[in-house]
């Protein structure tokens, strides 16, 4: 059954079925470690971590905290022993310390949503992030945003940059990543990454 949501069981499940024994065998996510790592996230919240992918990826360098609001995949990253809690969970949490994040980032999230959607979420978890922080915005490009059925909204540097403005948020860097531009129209793992940064706390 197609995933309607990404708050669906059906979700986690795909998420879980793209996680081939061929791509553990390889190791295809040693570019994108060896990327976040680049990124210096420190202490960060991931907020749609899914079933933890940059969490593993970051646990040898750096400390994070997913959330997510499918309680299905939350139960799968905390099953591979990384901190993940629901957002309803955060929120009740003394995690939910405002300024005690280095870093706030969102892999693969606005393009489940619609604009102000999105815009709601930067501001809500903006002020867990500590003054001269970082904001991490990582959104597929033409050919991964194809690949979702669940995808709403094409985010590209111009619409990141766009949310950034208007949460008072610097924009510090944009990149493609791993491979050109140009490369995302048929790859489906290239991305669109930005970063900003934080100023005075809101």
């Amino acid at each position: 059954m197609a995933a309607r949501s990404t708050r669906d069981v059906a979700y986690t499940a795909r998420l879980t079925g793209l996680e081939a024994w061929w791509k553990r065998l390889l190791d295809v996510q040693r570019p994108y470690r060896n990327y976040l790592r680049t990124l210096q996230p420190g202490r960060f919240l991931e907020v749609g971590c899914g079933l933890g992918r940059n969490l593993l990826n970051a646990r040898d360098f750096a400390a994070g905290l997913g959330i997510d609001h499918n309680p299905t995949s939350v139960e799968v990253a905390r099953s591979r022993g990384l901190a993940a809690l629901t957002t309803d969970e955060f929120h009740r949490s003394p995690l939910a310390v405002q300024g005690s994040f280095d870093s706030l980032l969102l892999s693969h999230v606005l393009e489940h949503l619609a604009p102000d959607e999105a815009l709601s979420l930067l501001r809500t978890y903006l002020p867990f992030v500590r003054e001269a922080g970082q904001v991490i915005i990582v959104t597929p490009q033409e050919a991964g945003y194809r690949s979702d059925p669940t995808h709403v909204t094409f985010v590209d540097f111009e619409a990141s940059a766009r949310l950034l403005t208007a949460t008072g948020v610097a924009l510090a860097r944009q990149e493609s990543f791993p491979f050109p531009r140009w490369v995302g129209r048929f790859f489906t793992y290239n991305e669109f990454v930005t970063v900003g940064q934080v100023g005075q706390p809101r």
